[in-house]
């Protein structure tokens, strides 16, 4: 018995450390940063940016009428877009494909679906209600926002990089972009996707399992 000892010990070591490698060698999404995108996607004020990139203050409506900060999204996995209610081209495949990630998590209270409109000047909150009512999603799930439309611009330009277009947020100015954005529970980019492509947002929902399995081991 004595002699089994050792060989005990080496198995179980082997064991535990065959382990670990299996679990360090899961794959893990990676962490964008401004120096990682395409630069035509990233404002010039921030495109050297190699590090601590994060989604920072805001303050929002949503489709009830009540406030939406960063705040409503901590310790949140959430997924975020630019549309309007009236296009009649991208937004609604936009919607479709949104609709299925809601439908693929509306029974996970970690993940979390924000809509900004880039018409705030007729997307009122009558509005957007009127359309998450038409969908038949809810505002604990799905935000659609609204409210001033260079604080919107800056989010799309500035901390989400969905839009390639540059601007001001002014009168004439006009956000409009098919990406979908990842963000994690410490509001950093981990995923773009193509919000019109049902290909794309099958890996943007394989995308927030594995971003799911990456907080579990935590």
């Amino acid at each position: 018995m004595k002699k089994l000892i050792p060989v005990i010990i080496i198995l179980v070591i082997g064991i535990a450390v065959a382990y670990y490698m299996i679990k360090d060698n899961k794959p893990k999404l990676k962490v964008f940063n401004p120096i990682d995108i395409n630069p035509e996607l990233v404002d010039e004020s921030v495109r050297n940016v190699d590090k601590f990139h994060r989604v920072g203050e805001f303050s929002l409506t949503d489709q009830d009428g009540n406030e939406v900060t960063e705040k409503n999204f901590e310790d949140k996995i959430y997924v975020t877009d630019f549309f309007f209610v009236t296009c009649p081209t991208i937004c609604p495949k936009m919607t479709k494909q949104m609709n299925r990630v809601y439908d693929e998590f509306t029974t996970n209270n970690d993940i979390l679906l924000l809509s900004h409109t880039v018409m705030p000047e007729s997307d009122s909150v009558p509005v957007l209600n009127a359309y998450a009512k038409e969908l038949g999603v809810g505002t604990d799930k799905w935000m659609f926002v609204t409210g001033d439309k260079k604080q919107i611009y800056n989010l799309a330009r500035k901390t989400y990089f969905a839009a390639i277009t540059e601007g001001d947020g002014g009168v004439d100015d006009f956000v409009h972009t098919e990406n979908f954005v990842l963000v994690d529970k410490e509001k950093r980019l981990r995923g773009f996707y193509d919000g019109t492509s049902k290909k794309d947002v099958d890996r943007l929902i394989t995308d927030i399992y594995t971003l799911l399995e990456e907080y579990k081991e935590k």
